[in-house]
């Protein structure tokens, strides 16, 4: 298998540093299944995709499908780290526009918190 995964958590976003590559085959059936793990701990993971050095249509495919599975059970993935190469194929796909990313891990973990106090602020208002 050419893709490792690490997790740990930051004011209760799972943040999910991927190493290596997300292509077709025992990597996106491995990545696919923690994240889906991981959404029944917590509504808001952050992949860091900084040491992702390849991604294949199946592995665009896989982040899309995950995606969409957070977005089912009202939670949300974001992207974090992009290499110039795996953004580059983001954007020529045009699923950039799906997708929020950041520069780092902790800035899009930080932007849940900075979210969820804006819903509750609006619903407290309302």
């Amino acid at each position: 298998m050419l893709l490792k995964t690490s997790t740990r958590s930051q004011g209760g976003v799972v943040i999910v540093d991927c190493y290596g590559r997300i292509v077709m085959g025992e990597e996106t059936a491995f990545l696919r299944g923690q994240v889906k793990d991981l959404l029944n701990e917590s509504r808001q993971i952050v992949l860091n995709l900084a040491e992702v050095n390849y991604i294949d249509s199946s592995g665009l495919g896989t982040l899309v499908g995950l995606y969409t599975s957070a977005r089912g059970v009202g939670g949300e993935i974001k992207l974090a780290s992009l290499t110039s190469r795996v953004k580059d194929v983001l954007q020529i796909t045009k699923l950039g526009s799906i997708f929020e990313f950041y520069d780092t891990a902790e800035e899009a973990a930080s932007t849940f918190n900075r979210q969820a106090g804006r819903t509750v602020a609006a619903e407290w208002a309302g």
